[in-house]
Formats: structure tokens, sequence, C-alpha cells
């Protein structure tokens, strides 16, 4: 299930990508896929173990073009281990809603990404997220949880004032929003509810199967409830003035 739409977010084979908290996995296996040079990062390492076992599961299958890469590697979002300008595209999917200092994050990310290359940020959409979070105050007080509602603006001024100029935005996943205030209102730790199994089955058999009849609804609801906001933006290329100070004259006294 992609939150990133690489219909509006173009990946060319030999990209090197950072996939920033990458959890599961979920978008480094897709940009494997399409022949990039794929770095995989997630402070927890029992996730980071999982990815890298899919990464060889995925190479020993075929599923990946030749030239294409993948490391699965642990790491901190606010001091990532690698040299400035390292990657031609960042993703950072539901991740920021959880890290104090965002602002930090933003700063790291803009830091290795190359001029005029792309960065996709997702979160949770603000209204869909005000719902859970009124419903259920375990829903997001939990460790590592959620620790704010994004609202479109604020998240797009942020970008821009870490130096990235954004060119689009969406949104995702209308149908998981309602699944979400199913399992606020019964107990985000109760699966056997009705309603919640119901509703989880519905969403499997979507994900199996991709039935017109869902996809359909899905494009309906995503404006009205859809659960993610995301946004694209680019790191602008430096003036060339700026990115090349001229040379200072040489003082024909110095040394006389």
């Amino acid at each position: 299930m992609l939150t990133v739409d690489f219909t509006r977010f173009p990946l060319a084979p030999g990209d090197r990508v950072l996939d920033l908290g990458c959890g599961a996995g979920r978008h480094a296996f897709e940009c494997y896929r399409r022949g990039a040079q794929v770095v995989a990062l997630d402070r927890n390492g029992e996730e980071i173990r999982e990815v890298a076992k899919w990464f060889a599961a995925m190479k020993e299958a075929g599923e990946a073009p030749a030239g294409a890469t993948a490391t699965a590697m642990e790491g901190d979002a606010l001091n990532l281990p690698f040299p400035d300008e390292s990657f031609d595209v960042v993703i950072i999917s539901e991740v920021m809603e959880h890290i104090p200092d965002d602002k930090g994050v933003l700063a790291e990310m803009v830091r290795v990404l190359k001029p005029g290359g792309r960065i996709a940020v997702t979160v949770p959409r603000y209204g869909p997220e005000k719902v859970c979070w009124t419903l259920s105050d375990a829903y997001h007080e939990v460790e590592g949880g959620h620790i704010r509602i994004y609202k479109a603006d604020e998240l797009l001024a942020k970008m821009r004032e870490s130096g990235l100029k954004p060119y689009g935005t969406h949104h995702a996943h209308g149908l998981h929003s309602p699944y979400w205030w199913l399992k606020c209102a019964f107990g985000v730790d109760n699966d056997k509810a009705l309603p919640v199994r119901a509703y989880h089955k519905l969403l499997v058999w979507d994900i199996m199967k991709k039935p017109l009849a869902t996809k359909l609804a899905e494009q309906a609801l995503n404006p009205l409830i859809g659960k993610s906001f995301v946004a694209y933006a680019t790191k602008p290329h430096l003036p060339r003035a700026a990115a090349a100070p001229a040379t200072a004259p040489v003082d024909a006294k110095a040394g006389a």
C-alpha cells in the first residue's frame, strides 16, 4: 500500500533514493523494483533486519532490474550518516508527526538531497487525524506515538522555510480513515470488535484484489477523508554566484 504516487513523483533507474524512517519498507521496495539505488533507514533495528531480508528475497526472485541496489541500515533522522548532496530522491512517509524536532529533520533531508533533487513528505491529514485523537487518547498517547497534527499550510510553510520548493499535493487512503475511526471508537487494541474485523477484511481484499469498485471509491473519498496528506517538492539549484563565489582579488601590495 503506497502513499507516494509515483506518477506524480517520477523515479528514474539509477536514482539514488533515501527512504527515511522506512518502517516495513513499502516505498523502499517499490523504488528497488523501479531500478533505483535505495537506502532504507530507520531507528528500529528489528524492522531494518526484516527489510534487509525482503531486499535479499527480491534480488533472489529477480524482482529488481539490473543495476538496482538496496541497503537497509539503522540510523538517526536528525544525524544522517551521509555526505551533503548524496541523494537524488528522499522519501519520508508517516514519520514527521512522531519527531519533536521536525525542522531539524527537514534540514537534514535538504542537506543530503542534491540540488534539483526531489522529496516526498507524507503525514496524517488534519481532519481524519483529529477525529482519531478525539475518539481515543490511546491512539496517540503512546511511546513513539503521534505528537502533532499538521495542517497542510503549516507543513508546506516548514518545507519552504527549509529551502524546498513544493510543486504538488494530494490526499491518499480515503478508505482507511473509517477503519481507524472504528479502531479508536472500539479500542485501538481491540481487533475482535465485529465492525473492526469486517472493515479490516474489506481493506485486505482491496489490497490483494485491487477491484475497480474500491479503486473508484477511494478516488472519490480521497479529497474528502483521505487519511494521508502528501506533498512533493524540489531542492532548487543555487544561483551561480551563490554556488561558486568569485575569488577575492589579489592585493598586489600583499607581502611587499
